[in-house]
C-alpha cells in the first residue's frame, strides 16, 4: 500500500469546498473521465481587488485526486489572481504533507485546472493543439507539450518514468514515448543552460530507441522519485516479488540474454497478478520495444495502463536501459 499522510486522508474523507459554485467567474476543466481522472474547478473573484472569494470543485478520480482538489481550494481562497497563479503542483503536494510519486499527477491536474480557471476568468485562451505549446503529445490522456514542459520544469523531472508518474503521458499505449523523450531532452537542455539543472542529471535525446540519461560520474545520483518500496499499480497489486537478476556488466546484451532477463523479470511479477486473477506473458522483443499480453482481470482492469507501466519499470531495471512495453496485437497473441 502507498503511504498517505494524515492530511491527505483528512482531505479525502472530509473534502473541503466540494460541489458546484453558482455563477462562477472562472471555470477550469482538465482531464477526462474516460482517462480515469477529471477535475472541474470553479472560482468566484472580487471585482474590486481580483481576490478569490470562493472556490469549489468536482473531481472524478482516486483519493489523491480528491485530496489535491480539496487542498487547492483551501490554498487559493483569499489570494489574488496573481498570487494564485504562483501556486504549483509542488505547493499542493507540500500542503498535503507529500504524495506518493505514483500519485503526483493528481497535484499536476490541480495546478493545470487552476491555470485554466484563471485563464477563463481573464478571457484568455489556453494553448490550442495546433500551437507549439499545445501540440498533443499523448493522445490517450490528452497531454500537450505545454503541460509536459511545465511539469518537467516545476518538478525537475529527468526520466521518462517520472514524466509518466507526474502527467500520465505514455502510461497507456506508450506510442508517444519518442515524443516524450524529445520534449524531456529539449526542456532539460534549456534548464541546464539556465542553471536550473545539473548537466549530469539531464536527459539526453538521441533519437528513437536511443534516449538515455546523460553520463554521470561515480557515484551516480539517485533517481529523484525512486521510492523505498516497490512500484505500485493499485492497492491489490502490491508488488512483493523479488527483483529480477541484474544485467551483467561488459557490453551490450545479446538477444538471447535480453529475452532471458525479460522472462526472469516477468516471472518475478506474475504471482502478484495471478493472485488477483490476472497474468502477463511475453509475446515479442523488437529492439527496445517489448510486447506483452495481459490475461484475466488485468485485461479489463481500469488500471491496465499502469500495470503496463509497472512492467516497463521492472524490465528497464532488469536490462539496465529504458525499454518500452506495449500490449501485443491480437494477431501476435493468438
Amino acid at each position: 500500500m502507498w503511504n498517505y499522510s494524515e492530511k491527505v486522508k483528512d482531505h479525502f474523507f472530509n473534502p473541503r469546498n466540494a460541489g458546484v459554485l453558482e455563477q462562477p467567474d472562472g471555470v477550469g476543466e482538465v482531464g477526462s473521465i474516460a482517462c480515469g481522472d477529471a477535475l472541474k474547478l470553479m472560482i468566484k473573484v472580487s471585482p474590486a481587488d481580483s481576490r478569490i472569494l470562493d472556490a469549489r470543485f468536482q473531481t472524478f478520480g482516486c483519493g489523491s485526486a480528491i485530496a489535491s482538489s480539496s487542498a487547492l481550494t483551501e490554498m487559493i481562497i483569499g489570494k489574488t489572481i496573481d498570487e494564485a497563479l504562483t501556486v504549483t503542483n509542488q505547493d499542493i503536494a507540500g500542503y498535503l504533507g507529500g504524495l506518493p510519486p505514483e500519485k503526483m499527477h493528481c497535484s499536476v491536474m490541480g495546478a493545470e485546472a487552476l491555470r485554466a480557471a484563471i485563464a477563463n476568468y481573464r478571457g484568455e485562451a489556453l494553448e490550442a493543439e495546433d500551437d507549439e505549446d499545445g501540440a498533443l503529445v499523448c493522445k490517450c490522456f490528452g497531454i500537450t507539450e505545454g503541460l509536459l514542459t511545465r511539469a518537467i520544469r516545476t518538478n525537475a523531472l529527468t526520466t521518462v518514468e517520472t514524466v509518466t508518474a507526474y502527467t500520465k503521458a505514455g502510461g497507456s499505449c506508450a506510442t508517444c514515448r519518442d515524443k516524450i523523450e524529445m520534449v524531456l531532452g529539449d526542456v532539460n537542455a534549456d534548464m541546464v543552460s539556465e542553471g536550473l539543472l545539473d548537466s549530469a542529471r539531464a536527459f539526453r535525446y538521441r533519437g528513437r530507441g536511443l534516449a538515455e540519461a546523460a553520463p554521470v560520474t561515480t557515484p551516480a545520483p539517485a533517481r529523484p522519485t525512486a521510492p523505498a518500496r516497490p512500484a505500485q499499480v493499485r492497492p491489490s497489486h502490491a508488488a512483493a516479488a523479488k527483483p529480477a537478476a541484474a544485467r551483467p556488466a561488459g557490453g551490450a546484451l545479446t538477444l538471447v540474454r535480453k529475452i532471458a532477463l525479460i522472462q526472469e523479470a516477468l516471472e518475478a511479477v506474475r504471482p502478484t497478478f495471478q493472485r488477483d486473477g490476472g497474468d502477463v506473458e511475453l509475446v515479442d522483443v523488437d529492439g527496445d520495444t517489448v510486447s506483452v499480453q495481459l490475461f484475466g482481470t488485468c485485461v479489463d482492469c481500469s488500471m491496465s495502463s499502469f500495470t503496463l507501466h509497472m512492467v516497463q519499470e521492472k524490465l528497464s531495471e532488469a536490462l539496465g536501459r529504458p525499454v518500452r512495453v506495449v500490449p501485443a496485437d491480437d494477431s501476435l497473441a493468438a
